[in-house]
């Protein structure tokens, strides 16, 4: 299979136009919820054959982006939101130096010996913070974990800095404390 797809990486430039680098290059600010829709949109805006869609579309995913860049994705068209997940990220690092702060493609995961915090921008206006506090009953602001399913127990939705306060701040490191 190695060979095989080598010999396809040599013949892309003659069989659809371009290298495989440079087709990375056109896919770098894409953003494809679905394998397919990036296979589809070379095969419909570069008349490239299925075969070789598929295998740039892949190749393509398998650049590993440094933790700044998956942060600066989930923020595209979000800026606003930049400033509060930034104050978060400043709390939740004077909580111990076994914070792990672990980027992915739509969240960041915040963990200790586990997750115990998860920040996800969920729209232009607001960010979900998930938690993991098991034994805390839900309220009005510390509501239930919604989209999070079992990553979380409990939801907080933040709109504006000043909702990072005491009492969320008292939420996140009863969090950390857990996650031992």
């Amino acid at each position: 299979m190695e060979k095989a797809l080598q010999t396809m990486i040599n013949n892309m430039p003659e069989k659809t136009g371009k290298s495989l680098e440079q087709w990375k290059l056109i896919l770098k600010d894409k953003a494809f919820t679905k394998h397919s829709e990036g296979v589809n949109y070379l095969k419909n805006e570069y008349g490239v054959t299925h075969g070789f869609a598929n295998t740039i579309v892949t190749l393509s995913k398998e650049e590993h982006n440094s933790a700044d860049d998956l942060v600066f994705n989930q923020y595209k068209g979000k800026e606003a939101l930049v400033p509060i997940y930034e104050k978060l990220i400043s709390v939740l690092k004077t909580f111990g130096d076994d914070v792990n702060i672990t980027p992915k493609k739509t969240s960041v995961s915040l963990i200790r010996k586990r997750q115990f915090v998860l920040i996800k921008p969920a729209t232009k206006t607001r960010i979900d913070l998930g938690l993991k506090l098991p034994n805390e009953p839900t309220t009005e602001r510390l509501g239930n974990s919604g989209p999070f399913g079992t990553m979380c127990t409990h939801r907080v939705q933040i709109t504006s800095i000043e909702e990072v306060d005491d009492e969320l701040i008292g939420w996140m490191n009863a969090a950390f404390e857990l996650a031992v």
